[in-house]
């Protein structure tokens, strides 16, 4: 697939075995990666972003059921057995968590479990493991390397536990690094040193970055394009120029309105998107976003929206009034 994407998702659907039957959680998420690309994926909480992480990777429990296709070069990851998916995570694909503390051993300590991951998919030797993971630990900013690879996961702050974890996905020179919400419980100043580091290190290594989160303040100086999801849907994407200076759907619009600015004069407060997300168990009919939605009329709740483009906008959103909320800019009030 030369000259192709790197990562191509499509028709990516996923969904939950459970007393309600199955619980849809994604529906037809489809988007491409390209090589060293930086693609943030935005979201609130229950949107689905993390589930089409954990969808691509292999990771989502045994009751989940998942279709479509992932294909990395080509390949469909969701094709591939475990024990090949487990080396593709490894090897091409790194990950970094929101919670660093429930994913390192708190019993190992720090540097051999990075030499853990070298050994497993490298041909590395135990000597040249180590010094590998030395140097993995001074590219990322611990301090000392020598002296932290000998100490244990409490011992460090929750900014030095993340820049362990981008030291452990980026340890066998991926493609692609997928970050799912990497700054979570850390204050304003460390986020921004991660987020950074992020972009720093995954560019010297030549690695793509999928970063997801619930905060396109973060992805205003890091992606190149954004994916907006809403209850398992895409609903609109672009080059981040594109979503922050004319968003298409009023759901992107709600998020940028909820974002502090510092492009244009201040506003006495910001402006939340009234209500809450659905639940899967129970979307609403047509458009789920309709019941919290200033644009809403009856077509909204008939039919459900595709994702594509629309005269005079210049990327695809899942809007039957596309047209009408790019008119707005995102720091206006919408009456």
């Amino acid at each position: 697939m030369a000259g192709g994407p790197l990562l191509e998702v499509r028709d990516l659907a996923a969904g939950f075995d459970s007393r309600h039957g199955l619980v849809k959680a994604l529906n037809g998420v489809s988007f491409v990666l390209e090589p060293g690309e930086r693609l943030g994926i935005v979201g609130e909480s229950g949107s689905g972003k993390s589930v089409t992480a954990h969808a691509i990777t292999g990771l989502l429990p045994s009751n989940a059921r998942v279709t479509g296709e992932a294909r990395l070069d080509g390949v469909d990851l969701l094709q591939m057995s475990k024990r090949k998916m487990r080396h593709v995570r490894g090897e091409r694909i790194g990950m970094v968590f929101q919670n660093p503390l429930h994913c390192l051993n708190p019993s190992m300590k720090i540097g051999a479990q990075i030499e853990e991951v070298i050994l497993a998919h490298t041909d590395a030797d135990k000597r040249e493991a180590s010094r590998r993971s030395l140097e993995l630990l001074d590219q990322v900013g611990i301090p000392s390397p020598d002296r932290s690879a000998q100490e244990y996961p409490h011992l460090f702050s929750g900014g030095m536990r993340q820049r362990v974890m981008i030291a452990i996905a980026l340890a066998c020179k991926p493609q692609i690094v997928i970050a799912d919400e990497p700054t979570t419980a850390l204050d304003v100043t460390i986020q921004a040193q991660i987020i950074d580091l992020l972009a720093e290190t995954c560019k010297a290594y030549g690695a793509a970055v999928i970063l997801i989160t619930h905060d396109l303040g973060i992805l205003a100086g890091f992606a190149d394009r954004i994916v907006v999801m809403y209850a398992g849907r895409v609903v609109e994407q672009g080059d981040v120029d594109s979503i922050y200076y004319r968003p298409a759907h009023p759901y992107t619009l709600g998020l940028l309105r909820s974002v502090t600015r510092i492009d244009e004069a201040r506003r006495d407060r910001l402006v939340p998107i009234t209500g809450n997300p659905p639940s899967p168990v129970l979307l609403p009919s047509g458009c789920a976003f309709h019941p919290r939605c200033p644009y809403t009329q009856p077509v909204c709740s008939e039919r459900v929206p595709p994702l594509e483009l629309k005269g005079g906008i210049d990327h695809p959103a899942a809007c039957h009034f596309a047209e009408e909320v790019a008119t707005h800019r995102a720091g206006d009030a919408v009456q």
